[in-house]
Formats: structure tokens, sequence, C-alpha cells
């Protein structure tokens, strides 16, 4: 299965965003408000970072609630790892699982046209796994 097919059980809207220089505090309210572990940081074009609810974890547990004035800027992940909608959903879970994370944009070229999580890939995955299953069942059967 390849990921523009998880994409198209998505909607475009199902990604959430804030600016850059948001505060952490409004970011953490934000995920609870849409019941989402992730925000991308963008200003409109291309993604700058990533932010999610471990990353604000991580931090509290340093450094207590002060963190919630902080900036996202200043605890979200830049270095993002992405995928294109061609890929193949086996090896977005790879990349997933290696990486120890659980959203990546969906990237073409420079533009981030949608956003996964491990959760919409294992979904899928486990979908394409039963239809193999049904057809071998029916192939065995003689149906």
């Amino acid at each position: 299965m390849l990921v523009q097919q998880i994409l198209q059980g998505k909607s475009a809207a199902d990604v959430v965003t804030v600016a850059p220089g948001s505060n952490v505090g409004d970011a953490a309210a934000l995920l609870s408000e849409k019941r989402i572990g992730a925000v991308i940081v963008s200003d409109g074009a291309a993604p700058l970072g990533i932010l999610s609810e471990r990353d604000i974890v991580r931090e509290l547990g340093k450094r207590g609630a002060n963190c919630m004035d902080d900036k996202v800027d200043d605890l979200m992940t830049r270095d993002l790892i992405g995928c294109t909608p061609e890929d193949e959903a086996v090896s977005v879970l790879q990349k997933m699982t290696d990486g120890r994370f659980r959203h990546m944009p969906v990237m073409r070229g420079d533009t981030m046209i949608g956003l996964i999580s491990i959760g919409d890939v294992i979904k899928a995955r486990l979908s394409e796994l039963s239809m193999e299953r049904d057809a071998l069942e029916s192939m065995v059967m003689g149906h």
C-alpha cells in the first residue's frame, strides 16, 4: 500500500499547524482540544518543524511547568523526516520505528500535502493483510 492511499482516507484539514513563535502552552492546549499527538510548525510555506506531545512531556520532566511559556521553536524537532505519496507504507513504518517517532509529513517537493501517524500506517497495513488473508482463503476454498 502506498502513502497516497492512506492520505485518501484523511482530510487535508487533519493537519494542524501553529505559527513559529507560538507559545508551548497554547500548542499543548491545541493538542488536547483536537485530541492529536503533534502539530506542525509552519509559517504557511514549508514545515519548519514538528512539536509532539512527547517533546512537551520531555521538557516538562526536565524543567517543570516553566517550559509552557517557551516558544514552540525552542522545543520543536527541526530536522523532519518525511515521505512522499509514492512511498510504500511498510518502508514508512520502518522509518518511524527506527527513528522512534509517530508522525511524518508527506511531502511533494518542498510542499507538505499531509501528515500521517504511525496509527494510520498500522491501520492501513492491517487492512492490507486482512484483504490478503481473505484472498488466500478464497483460493484455498476454491471460491
